[in-house]
Order: structure tokens, then sequence, then C-alpha cells
């Protein structure tokens, strides 16, 4: 019984074939033809179809074609507008900034400047990531407003830069963080300072302060005998600023420990100095761990040129 339609079948199957190679080799004709008219209008027909993959890989071949041309500004829209809609940012940011900066009395231009960028907002990272599309985003928003303060999407622009100086914010917080993790107390306080003072209102900023303190404790608490007073004495100092400006805070008992473990810190330290005039075995002791500490070791061949070797405190 199947045999007996096997020849309909496979006519079928040709004849479909056949139908679909005719669709695509036209599309393809058109690509390669000459007929720039054409091209356009049927590039604007799959636009709003929103076949935008064709309509591009038509306006693409007219862009150069087209330049200073009647239609040009059209094309030039429409297409910054399918690559915006193929999510192709970076494309589409670029191509905006194109139609802006080439048209800027057209009453696009002003859309397309936004455009440029909500782009790289849209191209903007999660905050772990690098942040180098977020900065940019920021800059293009503020040449907005700068360039259109009565325009409608000044508050709209206004909005998307405080979202993305939130996520700056919470970059730099985590970083900070990473290093009191990783118990590197010293570049802990330098980075906790860093963004306090990149970013004073920060939402973070009681958090920050109380963990400046932790990191300077810590960082005192783990050198050498010789160095822990000016640095429990730091450590003290940024306890008492955090109370001073936190007096309710939910740290406020820890950053008051810390303070009894500074002074304690301190007094033991110069205990142990003190005893070390009179101890030999101390006195050696501090003198061997000076020695090793300034002692300049003569690289291998191999490592010549790595001068970031870490000092013992």
């Amino acid at each position: 019984m199947f045999k007996k339609y096997q020849p309909l079948f496979a006519g079928f199957l040709i004849v479909l074939l056949l139908a679909v190679g005719s669709c695509k080799s036209k599309y393809e004709k058109l690509k390669a033809s000459n007929d720039n008219a054409k091209k356009y209008q049927e590039g604007l027909k799959y636009y709003n179809k929103k076949e935008y993959s064709k309509a591009l890989g038509l306006f693409e071949g007219l862009i150069t074609i087209y330049r200073g041309h009647d239609g040009a500004e059209d094309l030039f829209y429409y297409y910054a507008y399918t690559n915006y809609k193929l999510r192709d940012y970076t494309a589409a940011a670029y191509s905006f900034k194109q139609f802006a900066d080439t048209y800027p009395s057209n009453p696009k231009a002003e859309e397309c400047r936004f455009l440029t960028a909500y782009c790289y907002y849209l191209d903007s990272p999660n905050y772990s990531l690098d942040q180098e599309n977020t900065t940019k985003a920021i800059e293009k928003l503020q040449l907005f407003i700068n360039l259109y303060p009565k325009s409608d999407r000044v508050a709209e622009a206004s909005k998307l830069i405080n979202t993305l100086h939130d996520r700056l914010e919470q970059k730099s917080f985590e970083i900070a963080k990473l290093y009191l993790t990783l118990q590197d107390y010293q570049s802990a306080v330098i980075a906790m300072n860093n963004a306090l003072r990149d970013y004073p209102d920060t939402k973070y900023a009681e958090e920050l302060q109380f963990l400046i303190a932790k990191s300077q404790f810590e960082y005192a608490s783990h050198s050498r005998e010789e160095k822990q007073e000016d640095r429990y004495t730091l450590a003290m100092t940024y306890i008492d600023q955090f109370t001073d400006r936190y007096p309710t805070s939910k740290y406020l008992a820890e950053a008051t420990t810390y303070k009894k473990d500074s002074q304690n810190g301190i007094r033991n330290a110069k205990a142990y100095l003190a005893e070390a005039l009179t101890n030999e075995r101390i006195a050696r002791k501090i003198a061997k761990r000076d020695t090793q500490a300034n002692k300049v070791k003569v690289p291998a061949s191999s490592e010549r040129g790595d001068d970031n070797r870490k000092i013992p405190n």
C-alpha cells in the first residue's frame, strides 16, 4: 500500500523543497542585485513584519550607497533601530550616535541621542563584572541631559543614572569587603575609605565605616608588636568616629569590643617591648624578624622584574 503512494510522496517533497529553495533564492537574489530602491522597499517590509535579520541584511548593503543622498536619514534611522531590535546594543549605540551627529536638526536626533545612552545602559552588566559600559552609559545620559535639558526624557535619563550609580556603589562596596574576606586588612581599609570618598551619600556608609574600624583593628592585631601601638591607636580613632556618627548602630557593641581589645593590645605590645630590653631571647627574636623583613632576596632570572613580593608585617 505504501509503495503505491511513494512516487506521490516523493513528488510532494520535491515541490516543497523547490518552493522553500525559491523563497530563499529570491531574498538572496535581491541582496545581490543592484536594485537599491527595491532593497529599501523590501527591507522596510521585513522590518514592519519584525523579520529584523532579513531587514538588516538588506539595509547593510545600502548604508554606504545612500550616504549623502535623499532617503539616507530614514534609512540610517531604521538601520539603527534594526540593530536595536536584534539586541546588538553596541552596533545600535554606534548607529544612533552617527544619526544624531550627522543629522542634528532632524526631529529624531533627540530620540537617537537618548537611545545611544540607553543602549549603553542595556549593555551595562551585573555589578560583579567590569563596569566600563556602566561608566559610559552615565556619561552618555548626562550628555543627553546637557544637550536637551527641557526634554521629556530628562526624568527617565536621571533615573537611569541613579540606577547605574547604585551599581557602581555596590561594585565598590563588594570589592572593599572582599579584601577583608581575603584578610588583606590594609587594602581593605584603603578600599573602604576610597568607597566613602567616591560615594559620600552611599547607603552602605554605616557598614563601611564599621568595617574600616574592624579592618584596622585586624591589621593592628596581625602586626608585629613594635608597630601595634600606632595601628591600634588609628583603629580606636576609626571606632570613635563610627560611634559618634552612629550611636544607635547595630554594630555598636562589636565596635566597643574592638576598642577595648585595642586598648589591651597597646598595653600588651608595650609590655612585650619593655621586656625585650631585659630579655635577650625576646630581643633576638625581634632582631631576627627585622632582619628577615629587610632582607632583599636576589631573584632568579625568571623572577626578575617582580617587585611586588610582600614584606612581612
